[in-house]
């Protein structure tokens, strides 16, 4: 029985170890399992050369608490409703605004300095 041989036209020449990786996983891994890990890397890809790769969720939750005073956070919880639709636009998860708000109650209840 003749295996099959796949011929492809790359970018860039790739090395010797990068080829020797490629046929392993090749001859290691199923084709579907090969096929989506690619279509996973080429969204990525794609999101990160259009600039759209969002970052961390950690990185996320400081960027939206690290300097929000008291006011601030109390202000932001009065109007929670408002901030729950401005975070959903930015395409923010619920896991993701939970934490902000469990970080924003801490916040309001600091006393101002």
């Amino acid at each position: 029985m003749q295996k099959p041989v796949i011929e492809l036209q790359t970018s860039e020449e790739p090395t010797e170890i990068e080829l020797k990786k490629i046929r392993e996983y090749f001859k290691e891994m199923p084709i579907n399992d090969i096929l989506s890990g690619l279509k996973f890397a080429k969204n990525r890809w794609s999101a990160k050369d259009s600039g759209t790769l969002k970052v961390g969720r950690k990185s996320i939750i400081q960027k939206e608490v690290h300097s929000v005073t008291s006011e601030q956070a109390q202000w932001r919880l009065k109007n929670w409703k408002m901030m729950i639709a401005n975070y959903r636009r930015r395409g923010y998860s619920y896991p993701t605004i939970s934490r902000i708000k469990k970080i924003l109650i801490q916040k309001s209840k600091k006393k101002i300095k």
